[in-house]
């Protein structure tokens, strides 16, 4: 059995950060673990290319699942060294102040993660003590040709129509019309992994780090109530310390088939019950999105990103902002569409995450659970309503969807259930308090800790690839202090 100070479950988002920070050490030996390959494919590499997270490519893990009643989608998860971040669309908004304070987990204050977000950062348009001016992934508004022809319509839409300008989505203000930052430059995608790892992933040799890919993680190895290792398929693997990092479905679901995680619900599906802890694959949040297709004017440069500004608002109870209309200004396919992206970001519905079986390469069940409450419905609702007002005042012909009808809130509700999607954004899945500790640790487990978007409580109003990298930096200085090294 090969033993290492750290074994890390996942070389996504959070996975990547936290292994390359701890390998800037030098004094850990470090294994990051990860299912899929390394990929240098445009797929991954252009960030024009949304092309890895179409259902059934080999880059994701197209999760099959249930938003409403029988609306099921492939919920694409990246499956390489990066990944999701090497496959998105590089939108890097940091969570608002107010997330933080209505998680109200101690030692997560928003000044409290401040240091680490600004760590993560070089922002190439804005310094300051909210910025990052030195850190491994650059940071970018669209600008110059890099600007889709639509992107100043929109905005001067939203002014029209009285949305106040946010002019720097990253400074914890209040919400507004802005363009989004991005983790991208001269049309590549920056991967947490590129920005963090040793070659072949960009960043410079430190410290004692092996990378293996292509090794899935069966679960957890525990000895009484401490962690001791992982199975995989490649054999066992001893270790001081375990972080899974392996994503809001994936470390959850690694979780259940260590036998930790609601008892019931491992007894039914077979697996013998190690620690009976609530929350494990429970009560987790994503936001619900729907896009609204328009004929688009001019093309886009091939290096731009897709996502190129947002508006953020208030639908009436929620001042940090419960609303996001983000314009898509490239097509999905050449010749098509393009889109605003409507996305309800603080829902009141709540999923659930359950095993199919004991085989531990049998997928999990997911139920999201969409817009079960009359306030997600209307809120969704309205954000679509924006959403046409901006395209006619922005001048830009909306196309007429099968079904669309602004006008009648039951035939509305009916469209949206039918072209529903999620923003892939699943998080809360074994959150800060219920499961894990505020030092990441799992509640009633020694030297096991998670890393990712499933420690988040509840989805925050923005997309959260920004604070997975956050909890990966952060998570690197507790599991060093854990160490006394």
């Amino acid at each position: 059995m090969r033993a290492v100070d750290v074994v890390v479950v996942g070389a996504g988002s959070s996975g990547s950060a936290l292994a390359g920070r701890l390998a800037e050490r030098g004094d850990l030996d470090v294994l990051l673990l990860e299912a899929g390959p390394v990929s240098t494919l445009p797929d991954v590499t252009r960030v024009a290319s949304l092309a890895a997270t179409a259902p059934g490519h080999p880059l994701n893990w197209s999760y099959a699942a249930t938003l409403v009643r029988d609306r099921i989608v492939a919920v694409p998860r990246g499956r390489l060294v990066g990944g999701s971040s090497a496959i998105n669309g590089a939108y890097f908004v940091r969570a608002v102040p107010q997330d933080f304070a209505d998680w109200d987990v101690p030692g997560w204050s928003y000044d409290d993660v401040l240091p680490y977000y600004r760590r993560s950062e070089r922002d190439l348009d804005f310094s300051g003590e909210l910025h990052g001016t030195d850190g491994p992934l650059r940071v970018r508004r669209p600008r110059g040709p890099l600007l889709a022809p639509t992107t100043p319509a929109f905005l001067a839409a939203c002014s029209a129509l009285g949305y106040p300008p946010e002019e720097d989505k990253n400074a914890g203000g209040p919400p507004g019309a802005g363009l989004v930052p991005s983790n991208a430059a001269d049309g590549v995608r920056i991967s947490s992994a590129a920005a963090y790892l040793p070659p072949p992933w960009g960043a410079s040799p430190a410290g004692r780090l092996e990378v293996r890919a292509g090794t899935t993680v069966l679960r957890v190895l525990l000895q009484g109530n401490r962690a001791i290792g992982v199975e995989t398929t490649d054999g066992p693997v001893h270790a001081g310390e375990v972080v899974l990092a392996a994503g809001a479905v994936g470390s959850p679901y690694l979780l259940l088939h260590s036998g930790i995680g609601p008892g019931a619900s491992l007894g039914a599906a077979g697996v013998p019950v190690r620690h009976d802890l609530p929350g494990v694959g429970e009560n987790w949040s994503d936001h619900p999105t729907v896009f609204l297709p328009f004929r688009g004017s001019g093309a886009v440069d091939d290096d731009a990103v897709a996502g190129q500004a947002a508006l953020d608002l208030d639908s009436g109870s929620d001042p940090a902002g419960d609303l996001e209309i983000l314009l898509f200004a490239r097509p999905f396919v050449p010749g098509g569409d393009v889109h605003l992206m409507c996305a309800l970001q603080r829902p009141e519905s709540r999923g659930h995450l359950t095993l199919t079986g004991a085989d531990p390469l049998l997928p999990p069940r997911l139920d999201y659970y969409y817009l079960r409450t009359e306030a997600d419905r209307r809120r969704l609702r309205a954000a679509v309503r924006i959403a046409a007002d901006l395209l006619r005042a922005a001048g830009l012909p909306r196309s007429e969807p099968e079904g669309f009808v602004l006008g009648n809130d039951r035939r509305l509700d009916g469209w949206i259930s039918g072209v529903l999607t999620t923003s892939v954004h699943l998080c809360g899945s074994a959150a800060l308090g219920s499961v894990v500790e505020p030092d990441l640790r799992v509640k009633g487990v020694e030297g096991l800790r998670v890393a990712d978007t499933s420690v988040l409580p509840v989805v925050p109003r923005r997309g959260p690839a920004a604070t997975a990298i956050m909890i990966g930096e952060r998570a690197a200085d507790l599991v060093v202090r854990a160490s006394g090294r």
